[in-house]
């Protein structure tokens, strides 16, 4: 898999989860401690993000960060 295409995917995964939770990308945002550019560029595939956001993002959605990654193929 190709970095643009996993970045995508997990973008992807995230706006989904974001989505089934009724939040908006700002909502999200304020949850996780992070801008709301930082969720749009993620959810479009654009942002390479580091460990930590990811962390901050599970936490957010009420998940693990594995489940961020589910799904992802290889």
């Amino acid at each position: 898999m190709k970095k643009a295409a996993a970045l995508q995917s997990i973008g992807e995964r995230v706006a989904k989860l974001r989505r089934e939770r009724s939040l908006t990308q700002e909502q999200l945002a304020e949850r996780a401690g992070v801008s709301r550019n930082h969720i749009a560029d993620i959810e479009l595939g654009t942002r390479n993000t580091g460990v930590w956001s990811f962390v901050l993002l599970a936490r957010a959605l009420g998940v693990t960060v594995s489940d961020l990654f589910r799904g992802l193929p290889s």
